[in-house]
């Protein structure tokens, strides 16, 4: 039996998908760590009048390779962790990229799901969390089975093609202000690949080359920053060994 509002007529039935990426990089770039209780309550708590079928996470996870391995676990904890709190959770494997990246596109799966989710679970209002323009036939075709699609995001990261494709959007900015600073030990972790044929593959302190992980910003300007530091590190080692 549907859940009823205080005068009698029925909540409005809603699915909730997150684009993982998409919006973890967005608050990021506000300087703030995402909660996701708090996310789930603002788009789907008592107060929005809406009950909530389910909130889908698709996430993608670090490729399943040893310079990979420690990050991969991290994220298979924060799977588990959103799991346990009743998230459905999707994941997709990565694969390398460049500058210590991995790829895992989501976006596919998602609206798949979406569809085949629009059909079975019935939804009368469906929550894209995500800015990325990609998804803007998605929420078209949904719309066109008597959906009302609303899009969850900021506006420095929608793409007016899918603002313009949504029944209505819902700006994430207010709700990422109520976050908590991020520190550095919040801060994304990469992977740097560093060669350098003067040493082998031997680095300063004994770690190894193409093997170096760092907590470093999300700026891209800090991971560069971080590169120069190391070169210096090994430029420092060499004068050392050439002085003995």
């Amino acid at each position: 039996m549907r859940k009823r509002t205080h005068e009698g007529s029925p909540l409005a039935k809603l699915l909730v998908l997150v684009d993982e990426s998409n919006i973890g990089s967005s608050v990021r770039t506000a300087g703030r760590g995402l909660d996701w209780l708090k996310l789930r309550d603002f788009l789907a708590g008592p107060n929005t009048g809406r009950e909530l079928i389910e909130m889908v996470v698709y996430a993608g996870l670090p490729p399943a390779i040893p310079i990979w391995q420690e990050e991969r676990d991290k994220k298979n904890k924060f799977v588990h962790w959103l799991r346990s709190n009743g998230f459905m959770v999707v994941t997709k494997d990565g694969s390398p990229a460049e500058e210590g990246h991995y790829k895992a596109n989501v976006d596919v799966m998602m609206a798949i799901d979406a569809l085949e989710l629009s059909v079975e679970m019935r939804p009368d209002v469906v929550i894209l969390v995500t800015g990325d323009a990609d998804f803007a036939y998605l929420a078209i075709k949904l719309r066109r089975r008597g959906i009302r699609v609303e899009v969850a995001s900021v506006a420095q990261n929608l793409g007016n093609i899918l603002r313009s494709a949504a029944n209505d959007v819902i700006d994430l900015a207010p709700l990422f202000r109520t976050f908590e600073m991020m520190t550095i030990q919040d801060s994304p972790r990469r992977c740097l690949e560093i060669r350098n044929p003067r040493f082998g593959a031997r680095l300063y302190d004994g770690i190894r080359f193409g093997e170096v992980c760092s907590t470093v910003a999300s700026d891209p300007s800090a991971f560069s920053d971080l590169k120069r530091v190391l070169a210096g590190l090994t430029d420092a080692k060499e004068e050392l060994r050439t002085k003995n």
